[in-house]
C-alpha cells in the first residue's frame, strides 16, 4: 500500500463540517468519493481532525492508502481539483508519505485563526469569512484576556457538551491577537483543542472586548470550568483551521 498526505484548503459554509455524516453533504466525504472515482479503488480519508459545520480552512491535513502508486502527482492534482473545486475544495499539495505518517496523530501542532470584523458596515466581499461586531471592541482587555489562557489547563468552561474528548485538560502555546484597520485576527497554537474550545474562548474574549465583562470576571469564568457561565460561542464563519505542524 502507498501512503499520501494532502494538503486541502476550503470554504465551509455549504457543508456539514469536515466528519463523514449520514445526513448532508460533508468535506471529507466528497473528497474520499472523488478519490474512490479516480483512483478506481475504496478510498478511506484521514484528517488531522474535525472542522465543525460552517468552519473553513486554510490547509487542512490528510491522509490516504492506495493500491497503486501515483506516478504523476502534478497531473492527479489538477484531475482531483476538477471534481472539488466548484464546490469549494481545493488540494493544494500532495505528498508521498511513509506508512509511519498518520495525519492525525502525527500531529505535533494545530494552529487555528479567528477573524472579526470590528465595524459598523456588514463586509460583502468577505461576508461569512468573520464574525461582524459593531460595537467597539477594547484590544488591549482582549490581549491581556487572551495572555490568561495561554498553558495547561482545564478548559471545561469551553467545552460543547457534545465533546468526546478523554480529558478537559489542554496545553495552549500561544494565542496571538493582531489587527489591522477594522480587522481582528485571533490565533490560537495547542497540540489538540475541544469541541468548540476556540470558538468558545473568542465568545468570552468578545464580552471582554466589550466590557460586558471585567478581567476579573473574565478569569473567574475560565477558572469555574462551568460551560453554563461561558459566553456563548462566536459563529463558526470567522473560524479557520490555518495550519498542522508535524
Amino acid at each position: 500500500m502507498f501512503r499520501y498526505q494532502l494538503l486541502i484548503e476550503y470554504v465551509g459554509t455549504n457543508f456539514r463540517g469536515w466528519q463523514i455524516q449520514k445526513k448532508g453533504s460533508t468535506i471529507q466525504g466528497l473528497i474520499q468519493e472523488k478519490l474512490s472515482k479516480l483512483l478506481k479503488e475504496k478510498i478511506i480519508l484521514n484528517g488531522s481532525g474535525r472542522t465543525d459545520t460552517g468552519v473553513h480552512a486554510i490547509e487542512q491535513s490528510a491522509h490516504f492508502d492506495c493500491k497503486n502508486k501515483i506516478i504523476d502527482l502534478k497531473k492527479f492534482l489538477k484531475s482531483i481539483n476538477h471534481f472539488l473545486n466548484n464546490k469549494g475544495i481545493a488540494i493544494t499539495k500532495i505528498k508521498k508519505r511513509s506508512n509511519e505518517f498518520h495525519s492525525r496523530f502525527s500531529a505535533k501542532q494545530r494552529i487555528y485563526k479567528y477573524i472579526i470584523f470590528n465595524q459598523i458596515s456588514a463586509p460583502v466581499i468577505e461576508k461569512q469569512r468573520g464574525w461582524h461586531v459593531r460595537k467597539p471592541l477594547d484590544l488591549d482587555l482582549i490581549k491581556k484576556g487572551a495572555k490568561k489562557l495561554v498553558g495547561t489547563n482545564d478548559y471545561s468552561t469551553f467545552r460543547s457538551s457534545s465533546c468526546h474528548a478523554k480529558s478537559p485538560i489542554k496545553t495552549i502555546k500561544s494565542v496571538k491577537i493582531r489587527s489591522s484597520k477594522n480587522k481582528i485576527e485571533m490565533e490560537f497554537k495547542s497540540q489538540s483543542f475541544l469541541q468548540q474550545q476556540v470558538r468558545s474562548m473568542v465568545g468570552c474574549l468578545k464580552y471582554l472586548g466589550e466590557k460586558k465583562w471585567s478581567l476579573k470576571k473574565f478569569e473567574t469564568v475560565m477558572k469555574s470550568k462551568k460551560r453554563v457561565l461561558c459566553a456563548p460561542p462566536a459563529p463558526p464563519e470567522g473560524l479557520f483551521l490555518s495550519r498542522i505542524i508535524y
